[in-house]
Order: structure tokens, then sequence, then C-alpha cells
């Protein structure tokens, strides 16, 4: 379902369409002299206007398939991650470095390696603590990334199981940051867009809303304001949405 802004937009460039065909149908009487109310230009504002309205439309489509391929290629991370630690631990790596792999794992699953300690003098300062999540798709994906290091130092960790391979991990790491990289390009794109949109219909004197409501103000001045014409664009609205 559409947003109401995105509704608002559309409903914009709608009513300068209802507006142009008044205008049209008014023949030589309608003749402005400035020329970004004569029809031809308005017609240019309106084609532009449905090209930027379509474009926003096709790469939020692209931006919201790159976010579900995003989650899609996530998901399953924290379970493989712990099914890795638990390989590692019938191999013959040292204690320390299985510790290093739980580390990377606890980071993983979102968990503190202990509780923050509280101090027993109650006016002393808190100890300075960071963020106890680290779960933004750029954290998880260096957590993993750490974890694979790990495996990739012990000579002894060769699985028989094909997704817990090196080979398929560094895949997996590698399509992880692809699927990543494919939602900030996309919402880059979509971003522009609308700006782009939005300049179009906005912007100050030269945007559909300013020129639609002094078209509407031009008629009021040229057939008056009891005149039929008037009357016919007098309820045609035109508003700057919320961004």
């Amino acid at each position: 379902m559409a947003s109401t802004s995105e509704t608002g937009h559309a409903k914009n460039v709608a009513n300068f369409q209802d507006l142009i065909a008044f205008v049209t149908g008014y023949g030589t009487t309608y003749n402005p002299s400035k020329n970004t109310l004569k029809i031809p230009q308005l017609n240019t504002i309106a084609t532009t206007s449905q090209t930027k309205l379509a474009d926003v439309i096709t790469k939020n489509t692209a931006y919201n398939n790159a976010v579900n391929d995003r989650i899609i290629t996530f998901t399953g991370l924290k379970s493989l991650s712990t099914r890795l630690v638990n390989a590692l631990e019938t191999t013959n790596a040292p204690k320390e470095k299985i510790s290093d792999a739980k580390g990377f794992n606890r980071k993983m699953q979102g968990r503190r390696a202990s509780t923050v300690q509280t101090p027993s003098d109650t006016n002393a300062p808190a100890p300075p603590t960071i963020s106890t999540s680290q779960q933004s798709y750029d954290q998880l994906i260096q957590h993993f990334a750490g974890l694979i290091s790990v495996l990739q130092s012990e000579t002894s960790y060769t699985p028989n199981e094909n997704d817990l391979k090196l080979t398929a991990l560094t895949a997996k790491q590698t399509d992880l940051t692809t699927k990543n990289n494919a939602v900030a390009t996309a919402y880059a794109s979509i971003s522009n867009s609308r700006i782009s949109r939005d300049k179009t219909l906005y912007d100050d004197t030269t945007g559909l809303v300013d020129i639609g409501t002094e078209v509407k103000k031009y008629i009021k001045s040229v057939y008056g304001a009891t005149s039929p014409e008037y009357a016919q664009v007098r309820g045609i609205e035109f508003k700057k949405v919320k961004k």
C-alpha cells in the first residue's frame, strides 16, 4: 500500500493534469504572458512529473527487493555461527582459539561475555560501555569474518560437511557483503530519485505545485472570481507534501 505522502505526490500530478485539460479547453482566451504558464510548458511539467513519479516507484521496488534478498541471505547466520564453534570444539584446536571463536559467536548472537559490574560506591560514575547488541548487518559481517579467520588459522579444522568447509564460508561471507552493499546502493538510488521528484513538484516558483497555483490565480484574474471558468478550477488543490 502506498504511503499517504506518496499518494499526495500522485494527487498533485493528477490535479495538474485536470487543470491543463480545463485551460486547454479555454482556447485562445487562455493567453498568459508568463512563459511558464503557457500550455506547452505546463504539458512539459506534467510529463516530467509523471516520469519522476514512475522512477521513484521503480527505484523503491528495487530497494525493497534488495532488502528482501539481504534478509534471506542473513537468515540462519547465527545458527551457522554456533555450528561452526561446535565443529571447532571437535578438532585439536587449543582452548584459547576456541575461546576466540566463542567470542565472535557471542557477538553474533548479541550476548555479553559477562554482566556489567555495578560500582560498589553508588557515587562513583558508571563504567563506560558500548552497545550490547552490535547487530547491524555491517557488524554481523565483521563478526562472521572474525570467526572464519579463527577457523582458517586452525589446521585441524577440516569438516566433511559442505556448508561448514572454509570455501563455503568464504563464499558466504562474500555473498553477505554483496547483498548488504546492494541495499546501500539501492537506498542511495531511491533517495536521489525522491529528491529529483520533489524538486520537480515542489521547488519554489518553478515546481508543479507553485505553477498550478499560479495558473489558478491567472484564471481568476482573467475570467473573474465568479466566472464559470474559475469555478471549474477553484476546487483543484495543490499541496506541498511533507518530505
